[in-house]
């Protein structure tokens, strides 16, 4: 179904099941609604779960913008408030988890709880040029989707699953769903910033899941879960994309919270 979002903008929407009240799920930077169908399968549980594509990905529009946090944010509250799922649980990862906990600062009366997959408080200052050098390095277009798992499993687990997910095919190969002009876009509205003034903003009960596998950093996560007076799971085999990585850990930190929210 489609939902329009902050300035109009056109949203894919999936309905993914469940009864009760409200869960919407917010994807990562690159990804799109259906990475969210195995989380679904037993948050259906705990509520009636719905995820979007954000806009510029999957097959939700590709404007030329805005791709700012008021864009970001605005098609989140647009999406819970045409769904009627308020006060909802909100489930973000990476950039999902940003807006997630920035909804939740702005508009209290939307949300009823937060979850935030792996997402720093603190992002770097050459975090967009690092972004451009590895999306410039992808080898568009992959011949292959096996090709595709290939190649981002080796940047990080769990990536190897989720990237087939926003790929599309064509007579050449396989492409992303999202342009690299809107991804860039996007990240200079929350690289090189400090976001933990926010995190004191939200009043709501929130859970804080961060990947420690290969030695990844977490401390800025666990400084997230104290400002955000939460709860915090640390998982040693997940990488970034935590549902992925680690299904099973990261079902067993989310699902106790959705329960007793529901």
């Amino acid at each position: 179904m489609d939902v329009l979002g902050y300035g109009g903008v056109r949203l894919n929407v999936l309905d993914l099941g469940g009864s009760g009240r409200g869960i919407l799920l917010l994807h990562g930077l690159t990804d799109r609604a259906s990475t969210w169908t195995d989380t679904a399968q037993w948050l259906t549980a705990h509520g009636h779960v719905y995820a979007y594509d954000a806009r510029g990905h999957g097959y939700s529009d590709k404007p030329d913008g805005p791709y700012d946090r008021d864009a970001y944010v605005g098609d989140a509250a647009a999406v819970i408030e045409a769904l009627e799922l308020g006060p909802a649980l909100v489930v973000g990862h990476s950039m999902g988890g940003l807006t997630a906990w920035q909804l939740a600062g702005r508009r209290p009366d939307l949300v009823r709880g937060i979850v935030v997959g792996d997402m720093n408080p603190v992002t770097p200052a050459d975090g967009i040029a690092k972004w451009q050098a590895w999306l410039d390095d992808w080898p568009v277009p992959f011949p292959t989707l096996a090709r595709v798992r290939e190649y981002f499993e080796g940047t990080d687990p769990g990536e190897g699953g989720a990237f087939p997910e926003v790929m599309t095919g064509g007579p050449d190969g396989w492409r992303p769903l999202v342009r690299t002009e809107h991804v860039l876009a996007t990240l200079e509205h929350w690289m090189g910033r400090d976001h933990r003034p926010e995190l004191a903003e939200v009043t709501c009960p929130a859970l804080v899941v961060a990947g420690a596998a290969r030695g990844r950093p977490v401390e800025g996560q666990r400084e997230s879960a104290r400002l955000l007076r939460g709860r915090y799971v640390e998982l040693p085999r997940a990488g970034h994309v935590v549902h992925f990585s680690d299904p099973a850990g990261w079902r067993a930190a989310v699902e106790p919270f959705a329960a007793e929210l529901a």
